[in-house]
């Protein structure tokens, strides 16, 4: 069986997790899925609270937030990621990426409480 795209091709551009590529990510399987919104929602906050410092690492950090937002189908978060990524490499400031960091994360994580609540 061939392994679904890491990046969704479409998704509801109102919607903070693509469901339909979380879906397919985790073949089906609402066990599965629960026990990786779970995990990303822990991993996320981690790595946000740890960005906010800027330490050395925060590039690496913002990768890896990056990968596993895409992987669930957090777009947002994943594209705030990539802008904190970006504003590290150019040395340009990171007010604003962190701030929609920030927010982009809380909106996913009151998405995943709700689904983990329904479960």
């Amino acid at each position: 069986m061939p392994s679904p795209p890491l990046a969704p091709d479409c998704g509801p551009a109102d919607s903070a997790i693509d469901l339909a590529h979380l879906g397919r990510m985790t073949f089906g399987d609402a066990g599965l899925e629960r026990e990786v919104l779970a995990m990303f929602a822990a991993q996320a906050a981690e790595l946000a609270e740890r960005l906010m410092k800027i330490p050395p690492d925060a590039s690496t950090l913002a990768h890896t937030l990056k990968g596993s937002a895409r992987a669930i189908g957090a777009m947002r978060v994943a594209d705030a990621a990539a802008a904190i990524e970006d504003a590290l490499r150019a040395g340009a400031a990171t007010a604003a990426p962190l701030a929609a960091l920030r927010e982009a994360i809380a909106e996913v994580r009151s998405i995943i409480d709700a689904i983990l609540r329904r479960s």
